[in-house]
């Protein structure tokens, strides 16, 4: 029997996944995970978070209907819902996020003068990297910045948990950027703001991508302490 992983070791061992193999995850895998996930602290125990999940038929009509519309919106539909970054992005975040990407595609040994290759692999992320499971989270447009709050603490605590549990995830705001398709295409009430597509599946362990590892900020570029 494999020994859980602590929440030390999920954290620690948690990345975005942009590769999977094509092994399935199933409904009682998934509404488990969930349930942990649902422990999240949230404020006045509001429990903000709304969930849909794909797979099979389901997720491949979501991949289709957003595929057309990139058709005539390739960079996103017209009235995005809520703006991913700021703009500008200003350093230091500009340049973790430079950073970032320049990982991912070191990863594949993709140049940056390859536009092509890099643009492939961004579509990548509208097939949800290719895992077999694909989760949308949503929140209500009545809900405040308090509540977006708890909707990070809901994620990252599903994250963990699938990380505990042998599973690869991959959060994706990408898809926020196609919010009236995506909600017409899974269900999700118009008085729901689409905040991010989940993938998840078991990653795919010989995938150039998945040896990605990010850096993280030192302690002392993000915290002071006092009265120590």
């Amino acid at each position: 029997m494999t020994t859980p992983l602590g929440v030390s070791d999920a954290l620690a061992a948690r990345i975005s996944t942009r590769a999977y193999l094509d092994t399935p995850v199933s409904e009682a895998e998934v509404r488990e995970l969930l349930r942990l996930a649902s422990r999240a602290p949230s404020g006045g125990n509001l429990q903000p978070w709304h969930v849909h999940v794909v797979t099979g038929e389901a997720r491949q009509r979501v991949i289709d209907a957003v595929r057309a519309t990139q058709a005539e919106h390739p960079f996103g539909e017209p009235e995005p819902e809520y703006r991913i970054y700021p703009k500008p992005i200003i350093d230091p975040w500009r340049a973790r996020r430079f950073a970032c990407g320049e990982a991912v595609y070191a990863a594949m040994g993709i140049p940056r003068e390859d536009k092509m290759a890099r643009l492939v692999h961004v579509a990548r992320n509208f097939e949800f990297f290719g895992a077999p499971v694909g989760l949308f989270v949503s929140i209500h447009k009545d809900m405040q910045p308090g509540q977006w709050s708890d909707l990070g603490m809901f994620i990252q605590s599903f994250l963990l948990a699938a990380t505990e549990a042998g599973l690869a995830t991959c959060a994706q705001e990408a898809w926020s950027v196609y919010p009236q398709t995506v909600k017409t295409a899974v269900g999700i009430p118009a008085d729901f703001t689409l905040f991010c597509g989940i993938a998840l599946g078991h990653g795919d362990p010989d995938a150039p991508v998945n040896a990605t590892r990010t850096e993280r900020a030192d302690v002392d570029e993000f915290a002071s302490f006092a009265g120590f």
